[in-house]
């Protein structure tokens, strides 16, 4: 059996080679013929690595890929890795912006978030079903890719929370943070949409008839805006406004629409509270609020702490150090995290620049990335 340090160590060409290639093919979420382009690619890469293949057809947006290698039994503990295939760039961008090697650090739309998340899960099956004696192991690996996260999951959630379900241990390739550092925490994220109505009348002869409806939107911005608490880890953005038809007439209609991000149910289940019931400040002005939660928070409970402290002591093993910490963003992994499943982010490559034009990643990364994931799937 060859080390596994060992045959990374020849890997990282050839990983670099298939990221350029992935990376090639632009893939936005919101465009089903380019993402399902990238999904025939990588049905293709995991069939070619021995997977029974499954393609989920989606009508709104690409079609989700799922490869599984293993025992079929339903007894057979199974370990899910999450990758999504989609990114928030649209066509044209590698026109515009041509990816390019600069010494370690290749920049290129989406290379990392998160397509050498999906690099980094296919070169560890083909690590260990080379390097590896055990191989096959004695549990099912599923890699499953979908096509929405950067959308908010909307036509795959039912899918990951099912998967999710049947597994013992969910390990999603989003991107590490600068260190090759694991995601133990991660925000959860909602949305409201809040439509303000009220009475429309002329500007000049008609103001006191008239019930503006910017201005009561104004007074509920001010409330939302101070339910951000920094300590306790919620934020609220009013992030878009809209409404009024010209500057001489009352406005009868304002919409907003809000981000809100919290650190734990508690919090949000407190907020969506308040931010539900808020009632109109203006008097005859009317209030119409829709939201939801759309990933729950990923907590850096006993049990994340316990899982990341298990994969510190396989990753030891093979002399490499790890390290966690908390971030912002939301990801699929938010899902898993909330049906109480082991779940550790953060096991794709290192590097920076998410949704930014400098997005890059550490090339030198993809082979010690492999090496952790072929790690946790052999000893797990």
């Amino acid at each position: 059996m060859m080390d596994l340090r060992t045959y990374f160590a020849t890997q990282q060409a050839d990983m670099f080679t298939l990221l350029q290639e992935l990376v090639a093919i632009e893939s936005p979420s919101e465009d089903k013929a380019a993402v399902d382009r990238m999904a025939e690619r990588v049905s293709q890469l995991m069939v070619a690595a021995g997977a029974s293949l499954e393609r989920f057809p989606r009508e709104e947006v690409g079609d989700l890929v799922l490869g599984s290698w293993g025992p079929e039994s339903p007894e057979t503990p199974q370990i899910l890795l999450l990758c999504h295939m989609d990114t928030v760039w649209p066509l044209g961008t590698l026109a515009e912006h041509p990816p390019r090697l600069d010494r370690d650090r290749f920049y290129g739309p989406g290379a990392y978030d998160m397509k050498a998340g999906i690099v980094i899960a296919l070169a560890a099956i083909r690590g260990l079903q080379t390097a590896g004696a055990d191989w096959p192991l004695n549990r099912r690996v599923v890699l499953l890719c979908t096509s929405d996260e950067e959308i908010g999951s909307h036509h795959s959630r039912d899918l990951i929370e099912m998967q999710a379900a049947q597994s013992e241990l969910v390990l999603c390739l989003e991107p590490a943070l600068p260190g090759r550092v694991m995601k133990t925490s991660r925000k959860g994220v909602g949305n409201f949409t809040i439509r303000a109505r009220g009475r429309a009348a002329h500007a000049g002869s008609d103001l006191r008839k008239g019930i503006n409806a910017i201005l009561e939107m104004a007074y509920q911005i001010q409330v939302l805006q101070n339910l951000t608490e920094y300590g306790a880890g919620t934020t609220v953005n009013v992030g878009l406004i809209q409404g009024g038809t010209a500057s001489n007439v009352v406005p009868a209609e304002c919409t907003i629409e809000v981000d809100f991000r919290v650190s734990n149910q508690a919090e949000a289940d407190q907020l969506m509270g308040i931010v539900l019931n808020l009632q109109p400040y203006l008097p005859g002005a009317e209030l119409e609020i829709t939201g939801e939660l759309n990933r729950p928070p990923m907590e850096r409970n006993a049990q994340m702490i316990a899982t990341f402290e298990r994969v510190k002591i396989i990753a030891a093993r093979y002399g490499l150090e790890q390290h966690d910490a908390a971030t912002g963003g939301a990801s699929d992994a938010n899902f898993t995290a909330g049906l109480g499943v082991p779940t550790l982010d953060g096991l794709g490559a290192d590097g920076d620049g998410g949704h930014a034009l400098h997005e890059h990643i550490l090339v030198s990364s993809l082979p010690f990335q492999a090496i952790v994931l072929a790690a946790i799937l052999k000893d797990w």
